[in-house]
């Protein structure tokens, strides 16, 4: 299975097009709460634009760690605290940077120190990174493997 978490009007063939609101070729996911995925079922994920409108950031990375098979990968791409985007449009509740990151990164001290006491679950190799300039600033595009 592939999801297109918060696709909005992006429908993608071949894909799970999941967002909170229906439309035609959309689930209807709320994915404040538990995600409705069975663990390892998602081959990969593509999270454009949505994850910096859910407000736990260790529940989302979390879930997305539960869903993903092994060896599965996530593209997420957010607007970066580091340019207005981030901060400019009023439904975003969670704010990240490339640092951000390092809390679900397997290894990265970050995690090893945190993880266990914040309850992240998610330990996840980080594939690639891009920030490209967008006119609201900059976005950052990474690429997760479980």
């Amino acid at each position: 299975m592939k999801l297109n978490l918060g696709c909005c009007d992006a429908i993608l063939s071949g894909f799970v097009n999941v967002d909170v609101k229906a439309r035609e070729g959309v689930e209807v996911a709320d994915l404040r709460n538990a995600w409705p995925w069975p663990a390892n079922s998602a081959e990969f994920v593509k999270a454009h634009d949505i994850i910096e409108h859910l407000p736990d950031k260790i529940h989302t990375m979390n879930e997305l760690w539960r869903v993903l098979k092994p060896g599965g990968r996530a593209e997420i791409a957010v607007p970066t605290t580091d340019g207005p985007g981030a901060w400019q449009d009023p439904t975003h509740v969670s704010f990240w940077n490339r640092r951000s990151f390092m809390y679900y990164q397997a290894g990265h001290p970050y995690r090893e120190r945190y993880g266990e006491t914040y309850g992240i679950r998610a330990s996840f190799a980080i594939v690639s990174e891009t920030i490209d300039q967008t006119p609201d600033g900059p976005r950052l595009t990474i690429l997760l493997e479980k």
